[in-house]
């Protein structure tokens, strides 16, 4: 079978319900988020904390002065990952976890705890990437799990809003539930809800740049992390996809 016509199959867990309903998963990266930030906030002093930022931020231009010092880049090695554990501020962490419980429930339910994981990761990557090339010598640094959040926005929409498909059980005629279809790039655009959600996504990111025109004033969001790892989740997610 194609990768369009690919179904996981979906059984209901046994047992008793449990008492909350988000995945262990999404529970345990969100506790992290929320207990690096409750650290930094509390622990680490001022000096903390700028060494906190100056390890595990994303800085593009470690890029640019790699070659006077190549020590200054060895950052780049693992922050291009961590600067998503980040965040500035309480607003910014809740607005991200919030993000994250609403479309990496989806992608877990379909795909498990590691392949959300990786998809997280990959997107937080591909945030950083988009970022560095439209920040390069500017040295502004990059935090906060947007981008990753993101890429799991992108890797949702590319099922969650195609049609369930059901089949008869071959023994007792009762109906089941296959899945939902991992639709093709063709096919998301084609589909009214999810064309109508990512280009209202994508235009209302795309516009982040023109804020500060409009308004006369700074707008701090990294709209470039947004569109790079929205991209990757999008793009990416069919290497996670169940053989059948």
């Amino acid at each position: 079978m194609n990768e369009q016509e690919r179904a996981p199959v979906f059984k209901e867990p046994e047992g008793r319900e449990p008492v909350f309903l988000l995945p262990v998963s999404i529970t345990a990266l969100a506790g992290i988020l929320i207990a690096i930030h409750l650290a930094s906030t509390l622990v680490l002093n001022p000096e903390g904390q700028v060494e906190l930022l100056l390890w595990f931020a994303f800085q593009p231009y470690r890029i640019v002065v790699a070659g006077i010092d190549p020590s200054i880049a060895i950052p780049l090695i693992w922050t291009p990952f961590t600067h998503a554990f980040l965040h500035a501020g309480w607003d910014h962490l809740l607005i991200n976890v919030a993000w994250l419980v609403i479309f990496a429930t989806p992608v877990v339910r379909r795909y498990g705890a590691g392949p959300m994981v990786s998809l997280f990761l990959i997107s937080a990557f591909g945030g950083a990437a988009l970022f560095a090339a439209t920040t390069l010598y500017s040295q502004v640094y990059l935090i906060g799990a947007s981008g990753g959040v993101a890429g799991l926005t992108g890797a949702a929409i590319r099922f969650m809003f195609q049609p369930v498909l059901m089949a008869r059980d071959p023994e007792t005629g009762e109906a089941v539930v296959l899945g939902r279809r991992l639709a093709s790039l063709r096919a998301v655009f084609a589909n009214p809800p999810s064309r109508l959600f990512t280009l209202i996504w994508l235009a209302l990111n795309a516009a982040v740049p023109l804020v500060p025109l409009l308004t006369g004033s700074p707008l701090s969001i990294a709209w470039q992390a947004h569109l790079g790892g929205f991209a990757a989740g999008f793009l990416m997610v069919p290497l996670f996809e169940r053989k059948t």
